[in-house]
This record gives C-alpha cells, sequence and structure tokens, in this order.
C-alpha cells in the first residue's frame, strides 16, 4: 500500500497526487516493489533490507539519492509474551522527494511534532526523532513492567515471572543493539550533511537529534545493568521462597507426629494404663494437644521461624 503526502504549511498532508514529495509505502508487494524499482532506480538489495527487521542500520549513497536504514521499536501486543520488537524502516532521500517504506501499518506523521517543515529532508529528520522518542516511551514501559513483576517476585516461587524478566532482558539488548546502530548510521549523516545539501538548520537539529539518541542508549544502558544484576537476587529471592515453604511443611509434619504418636500408643491391642477409667478419652486427648503445645513452645525457644 502506498500513500502520499504533501507538505502544506509546514505539514505532511495526504493527497492523491502522483507526484506528491512524499511516499510511505506499507509492506510493499511485488509490483509496488518492482515500481520502486524501476522508476526511481532503488537498489533491490537496500530495498529487502529495510524491510528486514534483522538488518542493521546503515546509510548508502546512490547517484541520485541517499538509502538510509533506520532501527524502531514495533509495537507491542500481548502475544508478544514480554518481548518488546526491533523493526526495520526505510528512508529513500531524494533532492525533492523522500519514499518512506515500512513493514507495517503504523501511523507515522501524528502529533505535533510534525510540524514547520519546509522539506523532504526536515520531514526525514522529524520522522527519526519521533522514532527516538519512541525508544523513549518503551523504555519507560519496561520499567514499569519491570516494577510490577518484581513485586509479585517477592511472594511468588513460580517461574513464570522470572522468565518475564528475562524476556524483558533480551528485549534491552535488543534495543541496545538497534540504537547504538542508529547513532552510527546518524553520525555518517552528519559527515555527509553537505553532500545531502542539509542547511544550517537541519544541521543544528540532526546534532540535536544525536543528543537525544545518546540520550536514549544510555538509558537503555542503565536499565539493562540493572536488570541484569539484579537478576541473581531475584532468582535467590524465589529460591528462598521454596524454601520457607519447605520448612513450613516440615515443621507441620513434625507437629502431627507429635500427637499422633500419643494416640498410636494408646491405641495399640494390649493391656494398658488408664484402660479401665472412665475420663481416658479426655485424658489421652489432653496429652496428644499437651504434646503438641510442647513442640511449638520448642520451635519458638530455638526460633525456628
Amino acid at each position: 500500500m502506498i500513500r502520499r503526502y504533501d507538505i502544506i504549511e509546514g505539514k505532511p498532508t495526504e493527497t492523491q497526487k502522483l507526484e506528491a514529495p512524499v511516499w510511505v509505502c506499507i509492506a510493499p508487494e511485488a509490483e509496488e516493489k518492482k515500481r520502486l524499482l524501476t522508476d526511481f532506480q532503488i537498489d533491490e538489495h537496500t530495498l529487502t533490507s529495510a524491510l528486514d527487521p534483522d538488518e542493521s542500520s546503515r546509510i548508502e549513497f546512490e547517484p541520485n539519492h541517499a538509502a538510509i536504514v533506520f532501527k524502531y521499536p514495533k509495537n507491542y501486543s500481548a502475544a508478544d509474551k514480554f518481548v518488546f520488537k526491533i523493526g526495520s524502516i526505510g528512508f529513500f532521500l531524494f533532492q525533492n522527494r523522500l519514499i518512506v517504506v515500512l513493514p507495517e501499518d503504523v501511523p507515522v506523521f501524528n502529533g505535533k511534532a510534525f510540524a514547520a517543515i519546509d522539506s523532504v529532508s526536515s520531514l526525514m529528520m522529524k520522522l527519526m526523532n519521533r522514532l527516538i522518542y519512541r525508544y523513549m516511551e518503551h523504555l519507560r514501559v519496561i520499567n514499569m513492567v519491570s516494577d510490577e513483576i518484581e513485586a509479585h517476585i517477592s511472594t511468588s516461587m513460580e517461574n513464570k515471572y522470572l522468565l518475564s524478566l528475562f524476556s524483558l532482558e533480551k528485549s534491552l539488548v535488543y534495543y541496545l543493539n538497534a540504537i547504538g546502530s542508529n547513532g552510527f548510521t546518524l553520525e555518517k549523516l552528519k559527515h555527509a550533511s553537505a553532500k545531502c545539501g542539509f542547511t544550517q538548520t537541519q544541521q543544528e537539529f540532526l546534532d540535536d537529534i544525536l543528543i537525544e539518541n545518546n540520550q536514549c542508549f544510555k538509558q537503555a544502558e542503565i536499565s539493562s545493568n540493572i536488570l541484569a544484576s539484579l537478576m541473581d537476587a531475584r532468582v535467590s529471592i524465589v529460591s528462598n521462597n521454596l524454601n520457607i515453604l519447605m520448612k513450613t511443611l516440615n515443621l507441620i509434619t513434625i507437629a502431627i507426629m507429635a500427637p499422633t504418636l500419643v494416640v498410636s500408643i494408646f491405641s495399640m491391642n494390649v493391656n494398658l494404663p488408664f484402660q479401665r477409667w472412665p475420663h481416658s478419652f479426655w485424658f489421652i486427648l489432653g496429652l496428644a494437644i499437651l504434646s503438641v503445645w510442647g513442640m511449638m513452645f520448642w520451635w519458638k525457644r530455638r526460633k525456628w521461624r
């Protein structure tokens, strides 16, 4: 699917004009890919890389355009089971045209960030900056989810919460790799700003984007280090909870054995003391209760809690 946009009053506005300066290709089909390859001389390998989630971020310069593969955080769904995935987006920057290739239908030009746009280059930078901000949003969500899982781990003996934390830790590793790869691409784009025809204002905005990306990388690195360093402690908490449960069950078993022993002794089919005594039942019951009380008193003195 191809959507076309025109820059009207500094904002991208969807249009049906074939000569629109901005094209957004969402999961292009074979016919749409062929059109991009033939009409705009886009390299087939680069176009395929823009749709490959495992492709690294990079920038390449063709005779009539610059091709940029950029990494972005994909939308999270419950089916992902706490794994935050990474996708690739392709920017093909011509002198007066911008082609954006996406593997899925996501809103690209929404929000107040896309204002005061004077060229397709500015629009591309605004979109890059928006994608970096999405990383920041996802990192905040990951931290919130991690805190919630930690609260369950303190009282749980199940492995599902630990597995969820492992998934979050793996997601942060993916994020670090993607954000770092984007940083190298932005640095290379900065060095080639004259070749791309960026104005002084656009170069300054690119510097701001680099700063935002570096801050995002630092935040992801800190979150990853904290999650990894505390993982052993959380595993120990789960093991300790299991040990406490086993200790409690053992104490209950021992407590039951004491009155059972008393009742078993007086239940033998032999001559026993108090056999003819009319109050022998209450005497045996009292001994059983006394044995339970004695075991509890002993535990308390030994501080087995």
